[in-house]
């Protein structure tokens, strides 16, 4: 870890550029209670990725160190992701004293409510090697095409598109991201059922959803305005497939 006088957010930032190099092995659980599925709990060798994007963490996040709880037997120091604004998940991450890499995380809904939680139960003898790029950085003018296809919608607070790609049944996927939480946008032929996490309304031929771990009125809140779908705006972010779907 940073020496004693830096910030958290110094220490946190340092421990997310450790964990692209290296990666603490042996027996993780992973509880995911949202989305809902049949069954939440199961096992893997390491933690899934999360992806911090640092920039927009540091813009959009409160980040507070404490003493952490003992993980697979290693001491660890915890740090706390407050969102400034909105109604984001909060998120903490425990990381490993010595080896500088996180050894446990959860994510928790604005209410408080246990969304994700994965946990090394036990480890190896020492973190293996791994290469882990880091995230992309937007392309510059996406968050503008955005809000040109999509007349009227207002972005949760906090989140920018990130990426946009085709979907293989007609529309777009664009990724929303605050630095921790993501949200999937989609333009579509058919709208969906509404449904915890996911809000969906009909603008001419066209149908928008907004799906992600916010509040429903939140999600709702972001379509409401929306006017139009001109997806050809987008053009210029999207594959040349994308334009003969």
């Amino acid at each position: 870890m940073s020496g004693a006088l830096a910030a958290p957010a110094d220490d946190l930032l340092s421990a997310l550029r450790q964990s692209r190099t290296q990666s603490a092995r042996g027996a993780a659980e992973i509880t995911v209670n949202f989305p809902p599925r049949a069954q939440p709990t199961r096992s893997a060798a390491q933690l899934p990725a999360v992806p911090l994007r640092p920039a927009l963490l540091l813009r959009n996040f409160s980040v507070t160190r404490a003493d952490g709880d003992v993980v697979a037997g290693r001491p660890t120091a915890r740090f706390d992701l407050v969102p400034k604004t909105g109604q984001a998940a909060r998120w903490s991450l425990w990381v490993d004293l010595a080896w500088n890499v996180p050894l446990a995380y959860e994510e928790r809904d604005a209410q408080g409510g246990l969304s994700r939680r994965a946990a090394l139960r036990t480890v190896e003898a020492s973190p293996r090697r791994v290469a882990r790029p880091a995230p992309a950085a937007a392309p510059a003018g996406l968050r503008a095409a955005v809000l040109a296809a999509l007349p009227g919608l207002r972005l949760p607070p906090g989140f920018v598109p990130v990426e946009a790609r085709p979907r293989a049944q007609g529309g777009v996927e664009i990724t929303l991201s605050d630095g921790v939480n993501v949200l999937a946008l989609v333009t579509a032929p058919r709208a969906v059922a509404p449904a915890p996490g996911v809000a969906s309304r009909r603008v001419g031929a066209r149908a928008v959803w907004l799906v992600g771990n916010l509040p429903q009125s939140a999600l709702a809140a972001a379509l409401a305005g929306v006017r139009g779908v001109a997806e050809a705006e987008l053009g210029t972010f999207l594959p040349p497939a994308a334009s003969n779907p």
